[in-house]
């Protein structure tokens, strides 16, 4: 049903950097804002996106707030640097989505979160690493991929479902044995982001364990976390919380230090 090349296919159809998210995410790891922001500029798109993700809600913002130099500013260089990266993967967002009930706002909301929640996670563990903190953008790409690859499929994937009640990510590796973290390495790869921020997405999955103790460590919050996220009521009915297989066991020497940080 879903074979390699079409894996292959839907990879080389994701979209090289632009010059201009180029010379920003260039900028960004050289540590100045300012002038990323103005580089940033020159980006309709992307200055819509940053203004539409960092006025949601969660943020907090009395005050709309649309100046990209602003926004850069409130979110530091490292939260920049992830949000930009947020924005790279929403270029691979659907214009309808079959499969999951999401839309362009719902994924802005799950991207928001994400990072809000992993930053909080970071900070508990006294990590300042804006690499580490760019590495929970590609969890979101992981369900841009299961929509991609199941949506012309989707009464064989709910077939599957039903019988042996089996996750997207389960369903993939059976398969083509490859799962969605794999495809989402090479999303990585393909945007040069670093070997870390691949090793801790690929060990995320909870099936992959890392034998490196800090990438295991923080695998499991982001398995936890991503858990955390697909289970609330927004994404329950967009018929995410069955997206991958939970691993109870491998996150359960986090799961009450998880409980006490989401309750900050």
């Amino acid at each position: 049903m879903i074979t390699n090349k079409i894996i292959d296919d839907f990879i080389d159809k994701i979209p090289p950097k632009p010059d201009i998210l180029q010379a920003t995410v260039k900028i960004l790891n050289d540590g100045n804002l300012a002038k990323a922001a103005k580089v940033a500029e020159e980006d309709l798109a992307l200055k819509a996106y940053l203004c539409n993700l960092v006025n949601k809600p969660i943020y907090g913002f009395k005050n709309e707030v649309c100046d990209i130099g602003q926004i850069f500013g409130i979110l530091s260089l490292s939260g920049s640097q992830q949000t930009v990266y947020n924005y790279m993967l929403s270029l691979l967002c659907p214009k309808k989505w079959e499969l999951f009930n999401l839309n362009e706002n719902s994924f802005y909301e799950l991207q928001a979160n994400l990072s809000l929640h992993w930053k909080k996670i970071l900070d508990f563990l006294n990590i300042n690493d804006k690499d580490i903190e760019s590495a929970i953008t590609l969890l979101p790409a992981s369900i841009i991929v299961t929509e991609a690859l199941f949506s012309t499929k989707k009464e064989d994937v709910k077939l599957l479902r039903s019988v042996n009640s089996l996750d997207y990510n389960t369903i993939l590796i059976r398969l083509c044995n490859t799962s969605l973290f794999d495809i989402c390495n090479k999303i990585a790869t393909k945007w040069d982001m670093s070997e870390q921020i691949q090793q801790i997405v690929y060990a995320s999955s909870g099936i992959n364990p890392s034998k490196d103790k800090q990438i295991n460590s923080l695998a499991k919050w982001m398995h936890l976390l991503l858990f955390y996220e697909l289970s609330q009521p927004t994404f329950v009915e967009a018929q995410l919380n069955d997206f991958i297989d939970f691993q109870l066991e491998y996150v359960q020497d986090i799961y009450e230090d998880f409980t006490k940080v989401m309750e900050l």
